[in-house]
């Protein structure tokens, strides 16, 4: 039975724990276990007190830690400074098959030296400050959850379970992770590369039903046809009617918003799949290989064969 060791501190996120550790625990197949800088209550960001059995005292960092899992929350600022917490994460970390954090908990992998020349991610709210904290690291605060080689690194909140789910795909295999996803009704599965910044989740709902219908076609169905003409034909507007009201409600143009849907789903592609560039623009609606390619680097900034080579999911050789 593989043993599974969370760290928390004063502050921590509550689901930050929580939603990982349900899903290992529903497997049956990890011993999981939580340390502190001592044994006793340790009190969340909102206040729910956690009795945390074992201090960095009294549980060797040597004994057996097939996977570290740091948390985060606001107190990890506290904990970073926390000099008998950060070495036993260190010595830990040494001797584990992997290391994870969860949102903010990135702060405490830099602070113990696990970040030297990996690419990781946190929540965005968090991006500027690892940087600026740790320079050494690569950081890419639009993915999901990120794995490079033995380290893997997440984004805020449930995007922890979204981790948890790939590290129990990675051992047990993805029919064990859809049991687990099916259980805890979860998203199976978010891909690592799903970006914080998701349009559907940044852009605001639309006040009326009629644009809601247009905005919902196409995040459903990103390569069909989303000419003015077709948008507004579903939506039981007149063209110039549905393009006053999308851009008033939406805050953009019908035209940028299916291109940045288009574009979005084009860079989940791209980092999961080996699909070549021409199909992905059929599929994608943008017709040409050179029309994605102009699209892409115009709103990513590179290619779509430079993204492909950075942000696909298959880790690093580990060392």
């Amino acid at each position: 039975m593989k043993r599974i060791v969370f760290v928390v501190f004063e502050g921590f996120q509550s689901l930050d724990l929580t939603g990982p550790l349900e899903v290992f625990s529903f497997t049956g197949r990890y011993e999981c276990l939580i340390v502190a800088a001592e044994a006793g209550e340790v009190t969340t960001r909102s206040g729910l007190p956690v009795v945390v059995r074992h201090g960095v005292r009294d549980l060797d960092p040597a004994d057996g830690v097939d996977t570290l899992v740091v948390v985060g929350g606001r107190g990890v600022d506290a904990a970073t400074g926390d000099e008998a917490l950060v070495a036993w994460i260190r010595e830990a970390a040494r001797g584990a098959r992997r290391v994870a954090s969860v949102c903010s908990g990135a702060l405490l992998l830099g602070a113990a030296g696990l970040l030297d020349g990996r690419r990781v991610t946190t929540h965005w709210g968090r991006a500027e400050q690892v940087r600026r904290a740790h320079p050494e690291a690569v950081v890419d605060c639009d993915p999901i959850f990120v794995r490079d080689g033995r380290i893997w690194t997440s984004a805020g909140v449930t995007a922890g379970m979204d981790l948890a789910l790939a590290l129990v795909e990675d051992d047990l295999g993805r029919d064990a992770a859809h049991r687990v996803a099916r259980e805890l009704v979860l998203f199976l599965r978010r891909p690592g590369s799903q970006s914080q910044f998701s349009v559907p989740l940044w852009t605001a709902r639309p006040e009326s039903d009629p644009i809601r219908t247009a905005v919902d076609a196409i995040n459903a169905r990103p390569g069909d046809r989303h000419a003015v003409g077709d948008l507004a034909g579903r939506a039981g507007l007149s063209p110039r009617h549905l393009q006053r009201r999308f851009a008033a409600e939406m805050g953009v143009p019908p035209g940028v918003y299916v291109e940045r849907v288009r574009i979005e789903a084009a860079r989940r592609a791209l980092a999961e799949t080996a699909e070549p560039v021409e199909a992905l623009a059929r599929r994608l609606g943008f017709g040409t290989g050179e029309t994605l390619r102009r699209a892409f680097h115009r709103t990513v900034g590179v290619a779509p064969s430079d993204y492909r080579e950075r942000f696909r999911t298959t880790g690093r050789d580990e060392r």
